[in-house]
């Protein structure tokens, strides 16, 4: 087993490294001055502690999506819509925010429960159907979170509009509920601690308790689990629910801890990078924090090159869409496999 996790570690790195040679490759073909980009795009995020703690902000959602996949994925689901579900529960958490201002603390850790669950509970939608009539989760769950992503913008930009900004933004957050930064002037709050505390529930519960039990006998062999007695319906029901709730809570902590607010359309992209998050931790909850780092290193590199050097953002992009590719490459898992059986 040890030989087996070895190889696993291995492999990831391998993908890893192949990626950035990519990041080399772009820079020396897209610009003027490669040696400046990759030092921007490499060693820029580690300059001073605005860039670094912006650079752990940004992982923070992303330890969250990543979690919410692979809590899906040990249960055998596929869920899709983490754009959507991080989008749902910021707004929720918002408005709740808002409404309940007048209780004080405990109603910024209501509107907080309310967006899990409003995004949870979207997740468990698609599970729901999946259960009654054998549709796709991973189609419902990818359709209602675009569907969901044009709603919140119409509510966004009309009727909980903020008058005073010229931003497409709804008002901000009382301030009671604004999360403490940790490292000023850089955006990153508490919320990390959040994100580490969710990693150590979600192992606890993955592999410490009886329905996290369930969750992975069901996924590992739905017929199995029926066998024994596990009720293989409930048990893809609540890993989905899970799911969206992680990626609601996401939303929500960075309306707390960054934007105090839901900007239009902030979440792009935040979906899929958590898949990717989890598929480089291998659904392993211990596995999605080096993940989250790794991508929003990525990022934060990327930006800081096309600021300080001749490349564009969309590099970044680049990049981490040949993670992606090779992460889920079957022709690199089929080579691991055989090198697992040697």
């Amino acid at each position: 087993m040890f030989e087996k996790e070895k190889r696993n570690v291995c492999g990831t790195w391998l993908i890893l490294l192949l990626s950035l040679s990519v990041m080399v490759v772009l820079a020396f073909l897209l610009s003027k001055t490669p040696g400046k980009t990759l030092k921007w795009f490499f060693l820029g995020s580690f300059q001073n502690p605005y860039y670094f703690g912006n650079l752990i902000n940004s992982a923070v959602p992303l330890i969250f999506g990543g979690l919410g996949v692979s809590v899906a994925l040990q249960g055998n689901c596929f869920n899709l819509g983490g754009e959507g579900q991080i989008y749902a529960g910021a707004f929720t958490a918002t408005v709740a925010s808002l409404a309940l201002e007048g209780l004080g603390v405990p109603g910024g850790v209501l509107a907080l429960g309310a967006g899990a669950l409003t995004a949870g509970g979207i997740a468990a939608l698609s599970a729901g159907l999946k259960t009654k009539w054998n549709t796709d989760e991973l189609i419902t769950s990818f359709l209602l979170s675009n569907a969901l992503i044009l709603v919140i913008n119409y509510f966004v930009t009309g009727p909980f509009l903020d008058p005073s900004t010229n931003l497409q933004s709804t008002r901000k957050i009382p301030e009671a509920f604004r999360l403490p930064l940790i490292l000023p002037p850089s955006s990153l709050s508490i919320d990390l601690f959040f994100a580490l505390t969710a990693v150590l529930l979600v192992e606890i519960f993955l592999y410490r308790t009886l329905p996290g039990y369930e969750i992975r006998m069901s996924g590992l062999n739905e017929g199995f689990a029926k066998y024994g007695g596990i009720d293989t319906a409930w048990n893809r029901i609540l890993p989905m629910f899970l799911s969206g709730a992680l990626y609601g809570t996401a939303g929500a902590l960075m309306v707390y801890g960054t934007y105090y607010g839901t900007v239009k359309e902030f979440a792009a992209g935040l979906g899929w990078n958590g898949f990717a998050v989890a598929l480089i931790a291998g659904a392993k909850p211990y596995g999605v924090i080096p993940a989250a780092l790794f991508f929003a290193w990525i990022s934060s590199g990327a930006r800081l090159a096309m600021q300080f050097s001749d490349v564009t953002f969309e590099i970044a992009s680049i990049v981490q869409s040949a993670v992606f590719f090779l992460v889920s490459s079957p022709v690199l898992k089929e080579h691991f496999k055989q090198k697992q059986r040697v």
